[in-house]
């Protein structure tokens, strides 16, 4: 719990910005609700001293989803470094896994493609590094690669490759220069996979390039 919502906090700033984040932000408050709520959903503890907190956190969780509009199941896996740049009507179905260090932004919505309530049913898959714009809807046993970047409005129904920037409904891939200008982080400097993710993207551009120009 704590090393997950440590890098989440870092991605709002220096130590003021945190705590002022920690204070005044209700999209902050969302994201600690989410991490007790998933400590206490995955803990391994007697049965009997963990249903009372189980029943707090389940309190507390409900109380933040009325005050947010941000649902975040404690069944949601999310890496860390989660980023909710603003409050506001984001909707995370239970099957969901979500990588590091990805962004949600206002409207968003992610889950299965039943209009029922059936939480066997496979959700979508997303990577590290993700951003997914105002309003975008990702829905069904999908595969979302690293460093996607998902446009405004999208309607994502089937799997993205790695680095794509896919718009439109239903979304379509318009590039591959992926999400590396819209996702900060400390460390994205050092960070291996990323690094990797922007050499081999780099690598397949000027391939392309050099295609077009023969």
């Amino acid at each position: 719990m704590f090393p997950n919502l440590s890098e989440d906090l870092r991605r709002y700033g220096g130590p003021w910005h945190r705590l002022r984040a920690l204070v005044l932000a209700p999209r902050v408050w969302a994201i600690v609700t989410f991490r007790l709520a998933r400590w206490v959903h995955t803990a391994r503890s007697a049965a009997i001293p963990r249903l009372p907190l189980k029943a707090l956190v389940s309190l507390i969780a409900v109380f933040i989803d009325v005050a947010t509009n941000i649902e975040l199941p404690p069944q949601v896996a999310i890496g860390p470094g989660l980023f909710l740049p603003h409050t506001g009507y984001i909707v995370v179905a239970s099957n969901v896994v979500i990588g590091r260090h990805c962004t949600l932004t206002q409207g968003v919505t992610i889950g299965h493609r039943s209009g029922g309530s059936v939480l066997s049913l496979a959700g979508p898959a997303i990577g590290d590094r993700v951003y997914i714009g105002p309003g975008a809807v990702i829905l069904g046993p999908i595969s979302i690669g690293d460093d996607v970047l998902i446009g405004a409005n999208a309607v994502v129904t089937r799997s993205v490759p790695d680095r794509a920037v896919v718009v439109g409904n239903p979304a379509r891939v318009i590039s591959m220069k992926g999400s590396f200008d819209l996702i900060k982080y400390d460390g994205m400097y050092r960070d291996g996979p990323r690094i990797a993710a922007l050499a081999e993207g780099s690598l397949k551009t000027k391939d392309q390039t050099t295609i077009d120009e023969e």
